[in-house]
């Protein structure tokens, strides 16, 4: 069955390091209309932080690219970030989600799709060289009562 969208937010920018507090904030933000707890904000903004750094530093080696981030909230308190690219692409997806596989030399740790996937239900890399990335992550928050209920 397919789930209704309640609402989507969709945003672009250049693949500048300064623009990863930009998109994890944007993020946190649109997140926040679930009223999430700060853990599951936390959450949130920690993959959507690793999966940007990750369009930002390989998509775009030698360039300044776009990265493009998509959000939305479905029925069922589910939360939908997507972050796609134009550039590089992973030539092997299951190898660079392996913890610790890296392309990015010794300052590198290899742990971005881990610690996506510690944080976030579900992880969808889409991928292909010289074509760019797409990465999907969904999280279901937690139903809050609302404040006044059951009064």
């Amino acid at each position: 069955m397919k789930k209704t969208v309640v609402n989507e937010a969709t945003m672009a920018f250049l693949s500048r390091s300064s623009n990863e507090s930009f998109a994890r904030s944007a993020a946190a933000c649109f997140a926040a209309q679930m009223d999430p707890t700060l853990n599951e904000l936390e959450d949130i903004k920690t993959a959507v932080s690793e999966a940007v750094t990750n369009a930002i530093i390989y998509a775009y080696p030698n360039s300044i690219g776009t990265v493009y981030l998509k959000m939305r909230i479905y029925q069922g308190n589910l939360l939908e970030v997507t972050v796609r690219d134009r550039g590089a692409g992973i030539a092997d997806v299951e190898r660079a989600r392996q913890p610790m596989f890296t392309t990015g030399g010794e300052e590198r740790s290899g742990m971005g799709f881990t610690i996506m996937e510690s944080f976030m239900e579900r992880v969808t890399v889409r991928s292909a060289p010289g074509r760019g990335t797409t990465v999907v992550m969904r999280k279901c928050l937690s139903a809050r009562p609302k404040a006044g209920a059951g009064i």
